[in-house]
């Protein structure tokens, strides 16, 4: 009941604003870039409620309850990548006139081949971004309303693919904005209330982290997930038949759907990866990364992936091809910065009070659903069941907003960019791509969601990062100079990602470089691309290319590479340099 009365006024608003879009939406510009016409205040509103998704609204909270206070690193990332974005990217990429990431790799380079790598890579970012919004939705519905797994999945993808299916970026932007500010007040609001609902002690508790090695009551622990626990003592549990089962020392691995009720008094087992609660180690303001035991090195691994992947996710770039100009751009990108601030103040709340209230999530692998477990243990009454519906309000607004624009992308990739069509096509691709990302999210329930958002960020450091700062800020950049560092950071992020996830558990430095691999991928593909470019020689309008990138829009008068193949950016440019 909670969950129906949470998500079905959101999703509904979803789909009638997705209707307004239709009537606007006649060619391709129209769904990819709402014409260019978005104000800076509605587009800012816009990014804000789609970069914060679920990664943002539930997983720092959760990952703090699992990892411990340097969990903030990852906001602090988040939101340094939109002044880096602001300093180098914005206006420019504004200024280039491109539709998507791929339509500028091509206008800048003049390379179809270029155009087709970036595309693919932005299929990549898409996946590993997209499959957690929908993996998450089924989880918080499961959670809170008890409903299967799947339920939520679906739902999430359907809300999703017919309102961008209507309305396109029109509607995805209206919808976005709406759900920025439905999303901040259901975030704050719980948030103050839950700080003065709880009693003195456990805010003292709150803020004052004791290591938690013993149950204080009763808990019972329900596994959503596979978790290896360490066991340290002899420990004796009640099973679900109603009979008891000890636990020896040693390591013991939790089926997902096993429940295990640890009496009172009885010893916290660790979680393998987990830093302790309350120890040490949670309270250590650096990130142990999978207890790798290198806290600065994983700190630097988070930072580098968040704040130069942010430079380079293509649902946030396109964004920015919906302002009027250059300097619109410019200020949707700081205006972005302010608002992600005011947010970025309250996951903490949640993470400190998760500890203390609801510490079984460490042991069942639900930390993502901390922020919605709260209320009901501070009020088992209706105030209780208020707050956990508008917070679960608020976290499905944001599995929407940001599969919105991450659906988009992808579409765009496949329809605009690989396989070109008319707004027919884009419209059954939107569908298509649904469909697909709901297959691959139906079995991602075990793998956890901020940690594919952050592989998500590690690719897009290592891809589009180098390829957008080289190719606004330097001019001797080649074809086959951004072919070749595209393809080394893609291959690089990909295959170490792809070994963490199916290769051998390998521990120490070593693996925390497997499985974050931001601090040496991003470099290599920056290396590589600069390298085999001062091998070769840049194109004889790359001067004019680049003017055209930094000097203020004066419509017909930059003219850039003589090329003019399909990207409509590259056929302006040909047809201004032919004049």
């Amino acid at each position: 009941m909670v969950a129906a009365f949470a998500v079905a006024p959101v999703v509904l608003v979803t789909l009638l604003i997705g209707l307004r879009g239709v009537a606007a939406m006649r060619t391709t510009s129209d769904f990819l870039v709402a014409s260019r016409r978005v104000s800076p205040l509605l587009n800012s509103a816009a990014v804000s409620g789609e970069y914060l998704s679920a990664a943002s609204f539930l997983g720092v909270a959760g990952l703090m309850v699992k990892d411990g206070v340097g969990a903030l690193w990852y906001p602090v990332g988040f939101t340094a990548g939109y002044i880096a974005m602001l300093v180098l990217v914005a206006a420019p990429m504004r200024r280039s006139g491109a539709l998507t990431v791929p339509d500028f790799a091509e206008a800048r380079l003049a390379s179809p081949a270029l155009r087709r790598l970036a595309a693919v890579v932005v299929l990549v970012i898409g996946t590993l971004y997209l499959v957690p919004q929908f993996r998450t939705a089924g989880l918080v519905l499961t959670a809170v309303g008890g409903t299967p797994y799947w339920v939520g999945v679906v739902i999430a993808g359907a809300a999703v693919s017919i309102t961008l299916a209507l309305g396109g970026m029109r509607a995805a932007t209206y919808v976005q904005a709406f759900q920025f500010v439905l999303k901040l007040v259901l975030f704050l609001v719980p948030a103050i209330w839950l700080v003065l609902q709880v009693g003195a002690d456990d805010r003292y508790a709150a803020v004052h982290p004791v290591e938690f090695t013993h149950f204080a009551r009763e808990t019972p622990v329900s596994f959503e997930i596979d978790v290896t626990l360490e066991i340290r003592e002899p420990t004796t549990v009640r099973t679900d038949d109603g009979g008891t089962k000890l636990l020896p020392p040693g390591e013991m691995t939790a089926k997902s759907g096993q429940r295990l009720v640890f009496a009172e008094g009885a010893p916290v087992p660790e979680v393998r990866g987990g830093a302790p609660l309350g120890g040490a180690d949670w309270q250590r303001p650096l990130l142990d990364l999978d207890g790798a035991g290198y806290p600065l090195l994983g700190t630097w691994a988070v930072l580098i992936a968040t704040m130069l992947g942010t430079m380079g996710l293509p649902h946030v770039l396109m964004r920015f091809h919906t302002s009027p100009d250059g300097r619109a751009a410019r200020r949707t990108a700081a205006i972005t910065v302010s608002l992600l601030g005011v947010f970025y103040l309250f996951p903490g709340v949640y993470g400190v009070l998760g500890r203390v209230l609801v510490p079984e999530l460490y042991l069942s692998g639900a930390t993502d659903t901390v922020v919605v477990a709260l209320p009901s243990q501070v009020d088992n009454g209706w105030a209780g069941s208020l707050f956990t519906a508008l917070l679960t309000a608020g976290a499905f607004a944001a599995f929407l907003a940001t599969s919105l624009g991450l659906l988009l992308v992808v579409s765009g990739a496949i329809a605009h960019d690989l396989m070109p069509g008319g707004l027919r096509r884009l419209r059954a691709t939107v569908l298509f791509a649904a469909v697909a990302m709901v297959l691959l999210a139906l079995p991602a329930a075990r793998l956890d969601a901020g940690l594919l958002v952050t592989w998500g960020f590690t690719v897009a450091a290592s891809t589009f990062c180098p390829l957008l700062v080289l190719g606004i800020w330097w001019g001797r950049l080649t074809a086959a100079g951004a072919i070749s560092g595209v393809l080394a950071g893609l291959l690089s992020s990909s295959g170490s990602i792809a070994f963490a996830l199916f290769g051998p558990r390998v521990g120490g430095w070593v693996g925390l470089l497997i499985s974050q691999p931001a601090p040496w991928t991003v470099p290599l593909a920056f290396g590589v691309m600069l390298v085999v470019s001062l091998r070769g020689r840049p194109p004889s309008w790359s001067t004019a290319a680049m003017l055209r990138l930094h000097l203020d829009e004066q419509p017909e008068q930059f003219p850039s590479s003589p090329s003019a193949h399909r990207s409509s950016a590259v056929r302006r440019i040909g047809r201004r340099l032919n004049r």
